[in-house]
């Protein structure tokens, strides 16, 4: 009996089978087919921020500008003087200003106590001596006045006027702000003007300088270059640590609540600074 099956499988038949079965068996050995790839580690990469950005520093107010100006002005005389001319404009009581002239009356005659300044850019514009009323004090002042006749200095805010031809040449006019403090500076002819008796030469022989009938006097050949850097509407602050002044002042509190009380005690409680007799 022949034991070949009835219906044999041709030899090419074979061989595709064969060539089938080998390919399949390739298949199952190439990673990512049929296999299960290994697993991926998975690396994580901190976030790289920028560096934080520093603040920008605080700008310097008008006031820390003025007194890096003028290092040998009371920065807190120039800080009152300053808000009383923002206080001012900020009011309405008087329209903007270029020029801002501060007098220190609580130092000696003897010293530069008149300061000009030009405000957009915070530059000095003049360090001078000035004179106080004869019966204000001696070489220093510490009684002011209000009153006619009383040959006295006024204090507090002054704004600038007309110029004119005076008994001492060319003079400022002011006008004072204060309501019984110098609001009778007109009247009284409270004027910046020139004379000859602003000498700080002089007044280092005598102990003082000249004084005058209240004005705020200063030497002759730099008066006309003072008056026409200051015409025309701008604002002179007179300075002395006068409590009655000092805490009255409508100028001296509109700022920042607190502020004006802080500025005051702060410069009336400087040593060697006596107050003075303020005379309506």
């Amino acid at each position: 009996m022949d034991p070949r099956p009835d219906n044999p499988m041709p030899p090419r038949a074979v061989l595709r089978r064969l060539a089938w079965l080998v390919a399949a068996s390739m298949l199952t050995l190439l990673p990512g087919c049929t296999s299960t790839p290994p697993p991926v580690e998975v690396v994580s990469v901190p976030e790289i921020l920028p560096p934080p950005v520093p603040p920008a520093p605080p700008q310097p107010t008008l006031a820390q500008r003025l007194a890096l100006a003028a290092p040998k002005a009371d920065p807190e005389v120039l800080a009152l003087a300053v808000q009383a001319q923002q206080c001012a404009t900020g009011s309405g009581t008087v329209a903007p200003v270029e020029r801002l002239a501060v007098i220190d009356y609580s130092r000696p005659s003897t010293e530069p106590r008149l300061w000009v300044f030009a405000l957009d850019d915070a530059r000095l514009l003049y360090v001078e001596h000035v004179a106080h009323g004869k019966h204000s004090g001696a070489n220093l002042a510490t009684e002011f006045s209000n009153v006619e006749g009383s040959l006295q200095s006024s204090l507090g805010l002054f704004s600038t006027a007309e110029t004119y031809i005076g008994g001492h040449g060319y003079s400022l006019r002011m006008d004072g702000l204060e309501p019984g403090v110098n609001d009778h500076a007109r009247e009284r002819l409270i004027v910046i003007h020139g004379a000859d008796y602003v000498d700080p030469e002089q007044a280092l022989r005598q102990g003082r300088l000249g004084r005058s009938f209240g004005c705020p006097a200063v030497r002759s050949g730099i008066a006309r270059e003072v008056i026409d850097s200051l015409k025309g509407g701008q604002l002179l602050f007179a300075y002395y640590p006068d409590m009655d002044w000092l805490k009255g002042s409508r100028f001296l509190a509109c700022a920042d609540e607190g502020a004006p009380d802080k500025a005051v005690a702060s410069v009336a409680s400087q040593p060697g600074r006596p107050l003075s007799r303020n005379r309506e």
